[in-house]
């Protein structure tokens, strides 16, 4: 049975085509990768079948009283609610079924006889309904939630407003899958989670009966739990059957068939074309040649994708830093009131350290007390001679309204428009994105823009707060091919184990550190 219907839509931004003329269909039970590079319109694709873009064309059809959960990458909490009041409210619509049953049950005092077979028969359907969705079970539902994503150590009575970026997404997280949707659109899900948290969804999702939509850059979590893969590339959508490996091994194949066959096509053209030219002039050819011309113009052509632009991340170094980069004397990080123990540590030049540790320990605290953003707790910071620093911040709200080359020449104004233009291409952004406004940009080709400042400023020592976060799989791997030949010193935060494991000398758990318990 299809659940969702979507034909021939076509649509874009301005004069930028997004998608033409797609068609998709998902089925009961059928779980889904939607895959493609930074850009090509995954999240758009979100957007349209959630009804928050109408297509320029086309249309979506969803099957009668179909429920839908849609996680994406910019949804919001509301102020003043504690963790545990936003996952309850997955079940709001059982607690108003609770309290219908109680405003029935008062009714009941003063009804006649044939109002209270009416109420009562209304009062059983309704309790019913509460025994078959485990409404008395509720409490414990969100405490399994809560324990998989992480949330209990964060305290289920925190308010919201009072969580970081990651906390929040959990817990936007946690709400979608209590809410047990006919349908989940989850979208880069696993970007604010960390190990053992996404080992937890991903049972979670291999054990979901209903049908999910999945945006993910994760490929061995991507692989585990899809059966299906529908590939977004050159303004069209295309379905595979298995997981991302098997849709690599068919579009590799499928890929040299057809410039096997662009080849054998291009020779044909080139000897019609010769024999035409050398035959169309003389009377007792002309008629073949003429034959020649018809064919050749009858010829479907075949053409091959323009390949996309692979970005190449190569950073500038600058002269080399002290042996020191920095130590800490007893240093206490937190902003209203401390997130650590006093930490002691040491790094010095060449070291690649990978900061690691649950969501809200306060690894984008330390790096942002380390470099003088903020200032510690308590303690003391020494750091080193002639640090040269380039730091990639997670999140940028600041230049949302500016253009691409705007925006990296604001941080580079001794480039010319030749210049700017050549880094941003570098880091794999076609002229489209770089004229266009960043807040149009999809998180992936954000991330770009900020990788390029960050390339191109001369560094000894590279301060990461997630950078594969949105980051399409070219780019990771050209990052880690990059970040294994960058001579200086690294200091990255990552829930990545396969991405920064051959990067790393040495692994920080911050949870050593953290006065939370565990």
């Amino acid at each position: 049975m299809s659940i969702l219907t979507v034909k021939n839509i076509s649509h874009g931004f301005g004069d930028r085509a997004i998608f033409e003329d797609v068609s998709f269909r998902l089925l009961k039970g059928e779980h889904v990768g939607l895959i493609g590079a930074n850009g090509e319109g995954k999240s758009t694709f979100m957007n349209i079948i959630t009804n928050k873009l109408m297509p320029d064309e086309g249309s979506i059809e969803w099957s009668n009283r179909v429920r839908v959960g849609y996680l994406d990458q910019h949804s919001m909490l509301e102020r003043g609610m504690s963790i545990r009041d936003v996952l309850r409210s997955a079940f709001s619509y059982l607690y108003d079924m609770e309290k219908e049953i109680m405003e029935i049950a008062e009714k009941m005092g003063t009804a006649t006889e044939d109002e209270l077979y009416k109420l009562m028969d209304d009062m059983g359907t309704l309790q019913d309904t509460l025994d078959h969705n485990g409404f008395y079970v509720i409490d414990a539902k969100v405490e399994e939630v809560a324990r998989g994503l992480g949330l209990r150590d964060v305290g289920l009575d925190r308010e919201v407003n009072e969580l970081s970026g990651g906390q929040r997404s959990k817990v936007l997280l946690g709400k979608l899958l209590l809410e047990s949707p006919d349908i989940l659109l989850l979208d880069e899900p696993t970007n604010y989670l960390d190990e053992e948290h996404i080992e937890w969804l991903k049972r979670f999702l291999l054990d979901y009966e209903n049908a999910f939509i999945l945006i993910s850059h994760d490929i061995p979590f991507l692989n585990s739990v899809v059966n299906l893969i529908y590939h977004v590339e050159n303004k069209s959508l295309t379905r595979y059957v298995g997981d991302y490996d098997d849709f690599m091994a068919v579009y590799e194949a499928k890929k040299k068939q057809i410039e096997s066959a662009y080849e054998r096509q291009q020779q044909e053209i080139d000897r019609l074309e010769d024999f035409i030219a050398r035959n169309k002039a003389r009377v007792a050819t002309s008629n073949m040649a003429k034959s020649r011309q018809k064919k050749l113009d009858k010829m479907e052509k075949i053409e091959l994708v323009a390949e996309k632009p692979k970005p190449s991340f190569d950073f500038k170094e600058s002269r080399i830093s002290s042996k020191l980069v920095f130590k800490t004397y007893d240093l206490v990080i937190g902003y209203d009131e401390p997130l650590t123990k006093p930490i002691n540590v040491y790094l010095e030049r060449g070291q690649k350290i990978a900061l690691t540790g649950a969501n809200g320990l306060g690894k984008t605290t330390l790096l942002k007390s380390l470099l003088g953003i903020i200032p510690a707790y308590k303690g003391e910071i020494e750091l080193g001679d002639n640090l040269e620093i380039g730091y990639f911040q997670q999140e940028s709200k600041e230049g949302q309204y500016h253009t691409c080359i705007e925006d990296f020449w604001e941080s580079f104004p001794g480039y010319n428009q030749y210049e700017v233009r050549t880094a941003l291409a570098k880091c794999g952004l076609t002229t489209k994105h770089i004229e266009s406004k960043i807040m149009v940009l999809s998180g992936g080709e954000q991330a770009k823009v900020r990788l390029a400042k960050v390339i191109n400023r001369e560094s000894n020592i590279l301060v990461l707060d997630e950078p594969t976060n949105h980051l399409d799989v070219d780019a990771k791997e050209e990052l880690k091919r990059a970040l294994k030949a960058y001579k200086g010193t690294i200091l990255i935060v990552s829930h990545e184990r396969e991405f920064y494991e051959d990067i790393v000398t040495d692994v920080w758990n911050c949870e050593d550190w953290t006065r939370k318990i565990f």
